[in-house]
């Protein structure tokens, strides 16, 4: 169920201007009943300002009368057309000095396990650049003698999680490419 924004400004709002039980209040506002009451008597919330509900279109005053009217009876949220805030995109990030040498090592790892992740979500995933990529898979990067494949979650550039859903989004695409086949020659 949708709450209201600032939840406890809006129970105490209510508490202060409305003859709604604390049981109505506290299930639009998604807090205890007891802790409506505390508002009430002043021992919780008293340093907060009310919100006021009607005033900024989260319910409409004929709604709270008709809840005022019958004790039994709940707020219902208005629906808005206001776009809900998203929760941000995770991208290149910050890598601490003391694991920006695991970097080549970790893309090794990736390259082998799974060559169907393109560049760019390897940059994405690691923290790294393209270039860096390339030079790891062409076995031109300045330490490359020293590269050992390690898996980047054991090293802390990722997470599982993530790894796991960039390596699930790759799949349809790698699908389409088939490793060669080598055969056996037999002296005939």
């Amino acid at each position: 169920m949708a709450l209201p924004l600032m939840p406890k400004a809006t129970a105490v709002w209510m508490v202060e201007n409305t003859a709604l039980s604390f049981e109505q209040i506290a299930d639009f506002c998604g807090l205890h009943p007891l802790e409506i009451q505390a508002i009430a008597d002043g021992e919780v919330a008293a340093g907060i300002v009310g919100l006021d509900p009607v005033g900024n279109g989260q319910v409409s005053r004929s709604e709270v009368e008709r809840c005022e009217a019958d004790p039994d009876a709940r707020l219902k949220l208005n629906i808005t057309d206001y776009p809900q805030p998203r929760a941000k995109q995770k991208g290149a990030r910050y890598t601490p000095v003391s694991k920006r040498q695991d970097r080549p090592d970790a893309i090794a790892w990736i390259l082998k396990q799974h060559p169907e992740l393109s560049d760019a979500q390897i940059c994405k995933l690691i923290g790294t650049t393209k270039p860096t990529i390339q030079s790891v898979r062409d076995k031109t990067h300045w330490n490359a003698t020293n590269i050992k494949p390690r898996n980047p979650v054991t090293l802390g550039l990722c997470s599982e999680a993530d790894l796991e859903k960039v390596v699930i989004l790759a799949r349809p695409r790698g699908a389409a490419i088939v490793a060669p086949v080598e055969f056996e020659e037999h002296p005939e």
